[in-house]
């Protein structure tokens, strides 16, 4: 199954040379494989290797399936400054969630892409600017 490579900027090739493995031992830095991570995985074994780790990808099994976004989070609330990418079925209507989440990209399976054209993935890129509790304190006299 092909894949395509969600960023702010649209549609773009893969430029992460180096593979993924599920197995810690074969990572490290940003010339090692990247780290393939179940959404349940116990980070606090993880934890004293995130600096080593150049690349994590967080497994989303559906669109429905919301634990990537926690596991996101809490990699970046531990400290990790890597590539952090979402990989499954996410719809372009979880872009902006995901970036918020910790992601800097997203990789989706080329069947979405098709259903979801680049024009809708790059119409959430705006991810900052607007979000619901935004709007909300620019209401707020």
């Amino acid at each position: 199954m092909t894949t395509i490579l969600v960023r702010d900027t649209g549609f773009v090739p893969e430029d992460w040379p180096h593979g993924f493995t599920d197995t810690p031992r074969e990572i490290a830095g940003d010339h090692g494989a990247g780290l393939d991570l179940d959404p349940q995985a116990d980070l606090a074994d993880l934890a004293p290797r995130l600096a080593s780790i150049g690349m994590i990808r967080i497994a989303f099994s559906g669109f429905a399936d919301g634990r990537g976004f926690t596991t996101a989070q809490q990699l970046r609330l531990l400290g990790y400054r890597g590539r952090l990418r979402a990989h499954g079925p996410l719809i372009a209507d979880q872009y902006a969630m995901a970036r918020r989440a910790g992601f800097d990209e997203v990789e989706i399976p080329s069947e979405i892409a098709t259903r979801q054209p680049e024009a809708q993935w790059r119409a959430r890129a705006d991810w900052q600017a607007h979000d619901h509790q935004g709007r909300l304190r620019a209401a707020m006299p």
